[in-house]
């Protein structure tokens, strides 16, 4: 289930003092939509520039994924914005990063952004994996897997951000921009790949362009064709999991992306 929205002004009065005690006096707010993980996103502005605002509620069940972006964001700039403040005032745990200016990634066939996106990848893979608490691969995909031998293929120790939705890629003029690290995993390192592959089906790839695509990254390369085949499966089932009984236009578009490319897979194992 997504986290509840709430527009700033809804926000108690001690949570909003809190941030204007990190950042300063808010001149104006823009709210913007949530996606699943946070129930506050907006973008403050003050005297000195704009901050964006995420937070969830001090009791969610994932607010441990605030906890999570905390930590993590010095290992992971400039990759990802700079986290300014983390704090938890009036029953909200609250973050405020540096705002990016810049636009959701366009993962559709010739955009001009996919080249900025493979060079985020690159610089993912690049990066060490830090010593602090982290979920991993094998555990989170293991009640996915046919069998449950094939969920060792992921285990691995490099750093993956695993949601590669495009609204968490923000495109400047010059990189891409990775951000919602809430979910970072420790696995193999070609698993990020993959997991971008779904969201390149889903907006307008075959799967064989795809995994074109996937292919100029040496971590991609790095996977055997048993590894992806049960990924793939994996993927299938956690969408069909995510969708339920009654789902949105969003989950069924990635449900099917997921099972374009099993069938794909099927046909070339």
């Amino acid at each position: 289930m997504p986290a509840p929205s709430i527009t700033f002004a809804g926000l108690p009065s001690g949570a909003r003092t809190a941030i204007e005690a990190e950042i300063g006096s808010i001149l104006r707010v823009e709210d913007v939509s949530t996606g699943l993980n946070s129930s506050l996103s907006a973008l403050a502005h003050t005297a000195d520039g704009a901050v964006f605002l995420k937070g969830l509620r001090a009791d969610h069940r994932w607010v441990w994924t605030q906890q999570r972006e905390a930590d993590i964001n010095p290992y992971v700039t400039p990759l990802a914005p700079r986290l300014l403040f983390h704090v938890i005032a009036g029953g909200w745990d609250l973050l405020g990063f540096e705002a990016i200016d810049g636009h959701h990634a366009d993962y559709s066939p010739g955009s001009p952004d996919l080249p900025k996106v493979t060079g985020a990848l690159r610089e993912l893979s690049s990066l060490p994996c830090p010593d602090i608490e982290l979920r991993r691969a094998e555990q989170r995909l293991a009640g996915y897997v046919a069998d449950p031998a094939d969920a060792k293929a992921f285990a691995g120790n490099a750093l993956l951000h695993t949601d590669w939705n495009n609204h968490n890629v923000l495109i400047t003029h010059d990189r891409a921009h990775l951000v919602d690290w809430g979910w970072a995993t420790r696995g193999a390192a070609w698993l990020d790949p993959a997991h971008w592959i779904i969201w390149l089906i889903a907006a307008g790839h075959t799967p064989a362009s795809a995994e074109a695509l996937a292919g100029r990254l040496p971590a991609w390369r790095s996977a055997s064709p048993r590894a992806v085949n049960a990924f793939a499966l994996a993927s299938v089932n956690l969408w069909a999991q995510i969708a339920g009984a009654a789902p949105d236009e969003w989950t069924k578009t990635l449900l099917a992306a997921t099972k374009l490319w099993q069938r794909h897979r099927n046909g070339h194992s």
